[in-house]
């Protein structure tokens, strides 16, 4: 029986340099980061036991190295960790990365600039 569920991992927060102005890449910016993943929790629910499901904390780790890297564009950020998402995490059925920026610079009042993509396999 196949008991697919749900794996979220919200709020990741992070200082990190990606923009395309220079005072982006100097001063840097908070960046907030979510993934939402679907996977068949059948085994996980049965033995209680890690090898059984999505470590969290290996998603974590794989975002923060990411997110470590400079990039222009959230786009390019985003692209990077599905990516890695993709190749480490084949039990995935798809998932969704979100990317923040928090107050972009535009000519305005804005809390946010956000970038999310999805994988379905």
């Amino acid at each position: 029986m196949e008991n697919i569920g749900v794996i979220e991992l919200e709020g990741m927060e992070f200082k990190a340099y990606h923009g395309c102005l220079e005072q982006e890449k100097v001063r840097g910016n908070s960046f907030t980061v979510d993934f939402r993943g679907e996977l068949d929790l059948s085994a996980a629910a049965e033995s209680d036991n890690l090898n059984d499901t999505l470590n969290y904390g290996e998603i974590y780790d794989l975002v923060a190295e990411e997110m470590s890297i400079p990039s222009e564009l959230l786009e390019n950020v985003a692209g990077r960790i599905v990516k890695e998402i993709e190749r480490r995490f084949p039990q995935l059925v798809t998932f969704s990365v979100r990317v923040s920026k928090k107050r972009p610079p535009v000519d305005g009042v804005a809390q946010w600039s956000r970038v999310t993509l999805y994988s379905k396999r």
